[in-house]
């Protein structure tokens, strides 16, 4: 299912709106707390510093929007108050596991390396899906008069992109082919979660 149409479904609904709000949240958060565990012990550099505290704020604004979908729940990350819980829990980790095993099997890549390069092209990854991802949430949000927005993560996803390319550009050098893989990758777990979202509003929607 095309993930705008299935957007356009979710936020007249307060609770899958709160939900698909919870969700998001959770992989944002989970996206910070892989940064963090990706540093070095002394070699850490401002920019990482600045995306694991933007993506741990972006998964609080998210948290914080709940309220205004009308819906009284969502208080933690458990399975139940998720979509698709599985596909969203995993997604960020599967993705992890595979760039990691790419970059240990083809470049041989080990230790804080490995953890470093795993960072980059994850992150990378996921930060092109968001340039996607949250200007069409935002189109909707403004087209069905919602008084949430997602604007400000928007902005910040962007610049957060420009700041990975430069990142990659100085560790890899040459890094298409890799970018490439992270994004061939990322998109058949993109597509996964998302048929899983739609599985679910169709059961929804039955029970109703």
């Amino acid at each position: 299912m095309d993930f705008q149409k299935l957007i356009e479904q979710i936020v007249p609904n307060s609770e899958l709106h709160a939900k698909w709000l919870n969700s998001l949240s959770m992989m944002e958060n989970t996206g910070a707390r892989k940064i963090s565990a990706s540093e070095h012990d002394q070699l850490v550099d401002e920019i990482v510093l600045k995306h694991a505290a933007e993506e741990a704020r972006h998964a609080y604004y998210l948290k914080s929007q709940i309220k205004k979908t009308g819906y009284d729940g969502c208080k933690t990350y458990q399975s139940d108050e998720l979509l698709a819980p599985i596909q969203s829990t995993q997604y960020l980790h599967a993705l992890d596991t595979s760039i990691s095993r790419y970059l240990k099997n083809n470049l041989d890549y080990s230790g804080s390396k490995l953890k470093y390069a795993a960072y980059l092209l994850v992150t990378y990854a996921i930060e092109v899906r968001a340039d996607e991802l949250y200007p069409v949430y935002e189109e909707v949000l403004k087209s069905q008069g919602s008084r949430i927005s997602v604007r400000m993560i928007v902005v910040e996803e962007q610049g957060h992109l420009e700041e990975m390319i430069q990142q990659m550009d100085t560790f890899f050098g040459d890094w298409k082919s890799y970018g490439e893989f992270a994004l061939s990758l990322e998109k058949k777990l993109f597509a996964k979660w998302i048929s899983a979202i739609g599985k679910s509003l169709k059961q929804e929607t039955l029970l109703a």
